[in-house]
């Protein structure tokens, strides 16, 4: 007699327990909330907080209060009065993650790598930004391609994107040589970005911010100009994840290092002084070219490290943007 196969029942939402068996997760939603206490479901709408984006009419530019910015210029031109743009605040935050998960995140030599940094970046925005209508989504990016989580509200939600973080696929997950001959980079991530955002919200972009930098110091990142154009319709959040081996040498000895995009190697004498000093000023003025790229963009700055104390370096940066939201704007015109 055939026994009759039980029925497949529907999956289960994820929870604490199924998703990090080491509790890992759990570790993690407990230092964000005990760390970024006082600081969630307040009255701020997100980690840069602004005067809103909702078109509410215009009134007369009042010298000295108002910023240029703002200026209304169809209203003014038809008024010849100058006029300034009234916005209301958002009473919904939508916001979009990009998330690099390619081969140079998954560097580290402290108590994280920057994958697993970047997990924990991803859990404080998403505590932070949490609250009545809110919502997440976003894309995490790899070589084979883009993964898309459509904005919704909810912890499960938040549960089950840092779930998809973790498992994202590591180097040992597909073959470097049998990659695509374009594979994706963090420009294919910005423009699925902005495709996704239709309507302005908040962008936080999670990288080492190495992809395509020219030799040149002086030179213009590739992803510059995306990064741009996000900014000038959405508040951009560009938290950059580094690791401290990747910014000086440490005298080990004969080392071989290997390119984690490429596979290529190459061994190395860190006994050699002049080497590392080299290195060293070659890793700063890679990190300089990177902020000032991200400053030109007019995205916000964060900066990780593997390291550090990342939850104390976030409330750091939290608390800097409202002190700057709150400050009154300062005064303009001459002195009479």
């Amino acid at each position: 007699m055939r026994r009759r196969a039980a029925p497949t029942l529907p999956p289960a939402a994820p929870g604490l327990a199924d998703l990090a068996p080491d509790q890992r997760l759990r570790r993690l939603e407990l230092t964000v909330t005990r760390r970024l206490n006082g600081m969630l479901h307040g009255q701020h709408h997100g980690l840069l907080p602004g005067p809103g984006s909702e078109i509410a009419g215009s009134r007369e530019y009042r010298p000295g209060e108002d910023e240029v910015r703002r200026m209304d210029w169809a209203v003014t031109a038809r008024t010849t009065v100058p006029h300034v743009r009234e916005v209301d605040a958002d009473r919904e935050l939508t916001t979009w993650l990009l998330v690099d998960a390619s081969p140079s995140m998954e560097y580290g030599t402290a108590t994280l790598d920057k994958r697993e940094l970047a997990v924990a970046a991803v859990a404080a925005v998403g505590f932070l930004t949490a609250g009545v209508g809110n919502k997440l989504g976003g894309q995490v990016l790899h070589p084979t391609g883009l993964r898309r989580f459509p904005a919704r509200s909810g912890r499960t939600h938040l549960l089950g994107l840092l779930r998809a973080l973790l498992a994202a696929p590591r180097t040992g997950g597909y073959d470097l040589d049998t990659a695509p001959l374009a594979p994706f980079t963090l420009i294919d991530g910005i423009d699925g970005v902005q495709r996704m955002a239709t309507r302005r919200g908040l962008v936080v972009l999670v990288s080492d911010f190495l992809d395509g930098l020219p030799d040149d110091p002086a030179g213009a990142a590739p992803w510059e100009a995306g990064l741009r154009r996000l900014a000038a319709r959405h508040q951009v959040l560009a938290v950059e994840v580094t690791d401290p081996r990747e910014l000086e040498l440490p005298d080990v000895g004969l080392i071989t290092l290997v390119d984690p995009e490429t596979g290529r190697r190459r061994e190395v004498w860190t006994g050699d002084r002049a080497l590392r000093e080299r290195y060293a000023a070659a890793a700063a003025a890679q990190r300089d070219q990177v902020r000032r790229a991200l400053r030109r963009s007019g995205a916000a700055h964060l900066a990780l490290r593997t390291d550090r104390d990342w939850s104390a370096d976030i409330v750091r940066h939290v608390h800097a943007q409202r002190r700057l939201a709150a400050a009154p704007a300062p005064a303009r015109g001459g002195v009479g």
